[in-house]
């Protein structure tokens, strides 16, 4: 049986934190005068109340019960939408966004880290309201789930199941054997380059407000901005130290904090990012030469905005330097197809991520050697460490099953009035919580008139997308609410 009073318990503690965080946004509040504090603190005193009466009424019968793997997918999966339900809370009280639909539009885009939007003036958006908005994604890009678990000993549950079926990508690597140690460290390391982000910026000439918030969407790969037209009238220093920070919050944490501790032999061993390197500078390289020709700008220029929309559209960031979609149809196509990419397995990003196509092609290419050798034994190694069949074919079926998904999702979409260049771009953004898309959803539009049903179907496929598939598809199978 399922244990919902658990579940319930951790919906308390997610509610806690999400009702903590809102009263961050309130000193920008006061200090711009934007008159939303009494929504932030209404909202904040709802989550909290509710989160503290679910955390009270603990089973005192089993004080050290265990999460077991059904409990895991569903408290992520729930956490996800509580969240969402009770983080729209600002936009619908303040009026910023008075309709439901497009607040919990809003509110999932933040917490996926998608950045999709359905506002039509940003900068006209309360300042308290919108550092909420930017908090949103922050919590999401490394998953508040993974911060519950360094506090979850206080309730007496073990974190390892809840962790796996959180952690992006195929594998998670454990920093420290302790879970709780593990989140603390990649939290640690979250942190400290958020700051170091916002100090940059501020070298820059941001102000402090902007560039606290876009260091926090940054680091999420979120791409929530304060301004209208993204990041596009910002100077190059600006844009070349986003391009770093996006890049590197694309990169497995595990990586980074090697590298933090003196050891890049270890980031250069690994496979994954080699490629994702190399797949980054291919493609700007590509992007460049092609919009070199049709652009009539100096080529610093556009090589800037090729590297720029690269990795914000590999790592799922989704910050605009440029309308990317009126350069050439067979560029817009280019990025069409990086949006199905993804950055690293253990990042902040979202998408496929670039360990499943690299297992893909090695795995076909190795498929050759079989059909020759039939006898012979042939491994798929990845970092010198033998993959088991299990892993190639989790690896295999969620590629099959991602693109199924798409197709499908993009036809439930054209049916609801969009064309199919739209209704592609929608999916794939959304899907891969990537944000801006192409055909009437580009980078320089939002998605504040698609119908309410559309947007409804939308937020469902950046839950999807950002729980990996598996975790939120598992729950419309019969057999996961069996008894045994």
């Amino acid at each position: 049986m399922i244990n919902f009073r658990i579940i319930g318990n951790l919906m308390g503690v997610l509610l806690l934190i999400v009702g903590a965080l809102m009263l961050t946004a309130l000193p920008f509040s006061f200090y711009f005068n934007s008159g939303d504090h009494y929504a932030l603190l209404i909202s904040s005193g709802i989550c909290l109340l509710t989160g503290g009466l679910l955390w009270k009424f603990k089973d005192a019968e089993n004080t050290t019960p265990n999460i077991r793997k059904r409990e895991g997918y569903l408290i992520v999966t729930l956490g996800w939408l509580v969240m969402s339900m009770f983080g729209m809370l600002p936009y619908l009280l303040s009026g910023a966004i008075p309709d439901v639909s497009n607040a919990f539009f809003e509110t999932i885009s933040g917490f996926t880290t998608t950045g999709a939007s359905i506002l039509n003036d940003i900068e006209a958006t309360p300042k308290g309201i919108l550092f909420w908005r930017s908090m949103t994604q922050w919590i999401g890009g490394m998953g508040i789930i993974v911060l519950a678990i360094a506090i979850l000993p206080i309730l007496g549950i073990g974190g390892m199941d809840l962790f796996l079926a959180e952690s992006p990508g195929p594998t998670s690597d454990k920093l420290h054997p302790r879970i709780k140690e593990t989140a603390k460290r990649l939290w640690g390391i979250y942190v400290f380059l958020t700051f170091l982000l916002t100090l940059l910026l501020l070298v820059g000439k941001m102000s402090f407000y902007d560039a606290l918030n876009h260091a926090l969407t940054t680091m999420a790969t979120g791409g929530f901005s304060t301004q209208n037209s993204s990041v596009v009238d910002y100077a190059p220093f600006i844009q070349y130290v986003l391009v770093v920070f996006m890049f590197l919050a694309g990169t497995n944490f595990a990586l980074i904090y090697f590298g933090l501790k003196g050891e890049p032999r270890k980031v250069w061993q690994s496979e994954e990012f080699r490629t994702y390197l190399f797949v980054c500078l291919f493609a700007t390289l590509v992007i460049t030469m092609g919009a070199y020709m049709v652009r009539e700008v100096p080529f610093e220029q556009v090589f800037r905005d090729a590297l720029f929309q690269v990795i914000s559209l590999i790592t799922t960031t989704g910050f605009v330097s440029a309308d990317y979609t009126s350069w050439t149809p067979y560029l817009t196509v280019i990025c069409l197809a990086l949006m199905f990419l993804g950055a690293s397995a253990g990042s902040t990003s979202g998408g496929i991520k670039i360990i499943r196509h690299y297992v893909m092609v090695k795995n076909g290419i190795l498929e050759f050697k079989r059909l020759l050798h039939p006898r012979a034994i042939v491994p798929l190694t990845v970092n010198g460490k033998r993959l088991t069949p299990n892993i190639v074919t989790n690896v295999l079926v969620f590629l099959v099953l991602y693109i199924h998904v798409f197709v499908i999702s993009t036809i439930i979409v054209s049916f609801m009035g969009l064309d199919l260049s739209t209704s592609m771009g929608a999916v794939a953004t959304t899907l891969g919580n990537v944000g801006p898309g192409i055909g009437d959803l580009g980078p320089m539009d939002n998605f504040s008139g698609l119908p309410s049903l559309t947007k409804w179907f939308l937020s469902f496929l950046m839950l999807v997308g950002r729980l990996e598939l598996f975790t939120v598809l598992i729950l419309f199978t019969p057999y996961f609410w069996r008894s045994n």
